[in-house]
């Protein structure tokens, strides 16, 4: 039977919690070491369920993996057992990044159609565009895609829009190709940077200029092992502060990079919450009120996508009209039929509210929100579909009246460590069922 959380809310959460390393840079770097013979030692691994099924692939692939619970994770590929994985289930977009390795490995490789979070059509045509410049031929076949290569050379490559999942399948291509290959309009998230620093460590010539979104990756011969530790969860981090701050609670986050979480650093102080900046983490601090905001969803530096469910339950109790306008998913607002539910009024629009258009502008996606508040949300069934829709349900589970039962809980697995033990330790009365 499948599990369900059961949370009785309208309880503060108190306390200090350790952020976990980030699943979206961990996935990445445990697909880099499929690029080199040599073992990899990759440090910082949350225990998540992505995890789990990057290991699974790795495994399949011909990768002998040791993940401890230490948080570390050891990798070695010295041969390539396999260059199919279409058997593998769709139950993330990791698969699609093996490309690279695997044809620079064993001249061929096939994968099957990507699954993932329900948040839009997210086509990967960005990623095939670009391979087939680079002189891979990929057949589209009924359940999945095959790729070949005799030789893999570099190319002038100009991504559409800034995609996170494009840019690392770049990268992971051309670091072994023939000559340089220049990409412009890449994603620039501190994960993908992250990615670089190991890639770099294991021998690849990477120079990334981020003012103005352009790589250069100049290929070489063969990388080597290397030791690298994943950067803090930056999705992580904000999903903690922000059901500090939407129960009424004060919690020390530790382990953060400030850095990468500026952008809602900036709108929490705007909102007239508390934030300070500690040698050993950034506390959040709830106050008796909160000014409504206008956020844009957008590419980094801008304020992360992901963070955006989580947040729109403390936007619930705001002294006003705040809007989210979301420019990366046209379709990231299916969690708010379940918080209109608990009490929530939220307007979902088609139009480009709070700012200029974007690129969704006259497309019909629903790709804005206007959140009234304050409210008071009431417990109810919720229903998980997506990891940080699946964090948005919990929050707001947890600042509700009464009690909620979730169900669709390995979402959430897939993306945070023991997630309901580590809230009981911050006070929150949940339980796993």
């Amino acid at each position: 039977m499948a599990e369900k959380l059961i949370v009785r809310g309208d309880r503060p959460l108190e306390g200090e919690i350790e952020i976990c390393g980030s699943k979206n840079a961990a996935t990445k770097a445990m697909i880099a070491s499929l690029l080199t013979e040599e073992p990899c030692t990759i440090e910082n691994i949350p225990l998540s369920q992505d995890i789990a099924i990057t290991k699974e692939l790795c495994e399949r692939i011909g990768s002998e993996v040791v993940c401890d619970n230490d948080h570390r994770c050891i990798l070695a590929a010295p041969e390539i057992r396999t260059t199919s994985v279409i058997e593998l289930s769709r139950r993330n977009r990791i698969p699609i990044l093996t490309m690279g390795p695997l044809l620079h490995r064993r001249g061929e490789a096939e994968v099957p159609f990507l699954g993932g979070d329900p948040i839009g059509h997210r086509p990967i045509d960005f990623h095939l565009t670009a391979l087939t410049q680079m002189g891979v031929r990929i057949e589209r076949r009924e359940h999945s895609y095959y790729a070949t290569a005799r030789h893999i050379r570099g190319a002038d490559i100009e991504l559409p829009f800034p995609s996170v999942g494009a840019t690392e399948n770049v990268i992971l291509t051309a670091v072994l190709a023939q000559v340089k290959t220049r990409l412009t309009n890449a994603a620039i998230e501190p994960e993908i940077a992250n990615l670089i620093g190991m890639l770099t460590a294991m021998g690849a010539a990477i120079r990334c200029d981020s003012s103005s979104r352009f790589m250069e990756i100049t290929g070489v011969s063969r990388l080597r092992g290397v030791t690298h530790r994943v950067i803090p969860d930056r999705i992580e981090t904000v999903s903690f502060a922000t059901a500090a701050l939407a129960t009424g609670g004060n919690v020390l986050v530790r382990g953060v990079l400030t850095a990468d979480i500026e952008r809602f650093i900036d709108m929490i102080r705007a909102m007239e919450g508390r934030v300070e900046v500690l040698p050993d983490g950034v506390r959040f601090s709830s106050t008796p009120s909160y000014r409504p905001t206008v956020i844009e969803a957008a590419p980094h530096p801008g304020f992360l996508t992901d963070w955006q469910p989580p947040v729109s339950i403390l936007l619930t109790k705001a002294n006003g009209a705040s809007i989210i306008h979301e420019t990366v998913h046209e379709d990231r607002f299916g969690y708010v039929k379940d918080l209109r539910r608990m009490g929530a009024e939220i307007a979902i629009s088609d139009e480009c509210l709070g700012g200029p258009p974007c690129r969704f502008v006259n497309r019909t996606f629903n790709h804005s929100a206007r959140i009234m508040g304050p409210t008071r949300l009431r417990g109810a069934d919720l229903k998980m579909t997506d990891i940080r829709a699946g964090m948005a349900h919990v929050i707001a589970a947890l600042a509700a009246e009464g009690e909620s039962v979730i169900s669709g809980v390995e979402h959430i697995d897939r993306g945070y460590e023991k997630i309901d033990e580590r809230l009981r330790a911050l006070g929150a009365d949940i339980r796993r069922v």
